[in-house]
């Protein structure tokens, strides 16, 4: 079969994002850990494919923060850094206050249809058993609420905030207690808003983001030193 030009151009492209959802799959699971170091030949020789496509994936990670590039040392997955994560949440929780307080102040009969799709998600639907699915939702609940607050570049810098904490803040929803408090603190959060109770609403939205920042840390440690005591036997298959 011939191959036509856009074809041919889409093959290296797709390649590319395969190995790019690779690599980000393992620093998120914890397969590749920080201060892990690597060559584009190591990841080319793992993925069978050309270092062009491995190089197009690497920049990409390392645009989104989560590889560096080191001089004449191949690459690096970047440290944690806790306090640049604990700066990240605390810009979330002055820009989710700031749109709560916006959402507080519409007429009491107007109310976002947004909202009331999220109350009933997270106060009347079947409670989602899955964690990974309940993260997915819990990042449209702060998303839309933001969203609703109708400021464009408020929502866009929020999505860019939320994409640089996602690496550790999916950890919250691996514990079932921590699935029944999100699911509890967004049915008071959505209760405060609608009622428009703006002070009450913007306490609950800063304390359930203070405590998830800490919890996420307890769990990074935790999963960090688990990672680190299998290393040996993990880092003979890696690559």
């Amino acid at each position: 079969m011939q191959i036509t030009n856009g074809e041919h151009k889409a093959r290296p492209e797709g390649l590319a994002e395969r190995i790019y959802l690779q690599l980000k799959a393992d620093i998120f699971e914890f397969r590749l850990l920080p201060g892990d170091r690597f060559s584009e030949s190591d990841v080319a020789q793992r993925m069978a494919a050309s270092r062009t496509p491995v190089r197009q994936a690497l920049f990409r990670l390392e645009r989104e923060g989560y590889v560096e590039v080191l001089f004449r040392s191949g690459w690096q997955v970047r440290p944690f850094d806790f306090a640049y994560f604990e700066e990240l949440y605390d810009l979330r929780i002055v820009l989710e206050q700031e749109a709560v307080k916006r959402l507080c102040e519409w007429p009491a009969g107007e109310t976002p249809a947004a909202l009331a799709a999220l109350n009933r998600f997270w106060t009347e639907a079947p409670r989602l058993a899955d964690g990974q699915a309940v993260s997915q939702h819990d990042e449209q609940f702060h998303q839309a609420l933001v969203a609703a607050a109708g400021n464009g570049e408020m929502a866009r810098i929020h999505r860019e905030l939320t994409e640089k904490i996602r690496i550790i803040r999916r950890l919250d929803f691996t514990q079932q207690a921590r699935v029944d408090a999100t699911y509890r603190e967004h049915a008071a959060i959505l209760q405060a808003i609608l009622q428009r109770q703006s002070g009450a609403a913007q306490a609950l939205l800063g304390e359930h983001i203070a405590v998830s920042k800490a919890e996420v840390r307890k769990i990074t440690l935790h999963m960090l030193h688990q990672a680190r005591a299998q290393q040996p036997a993990r880092s003979a298959q890696r690559f």
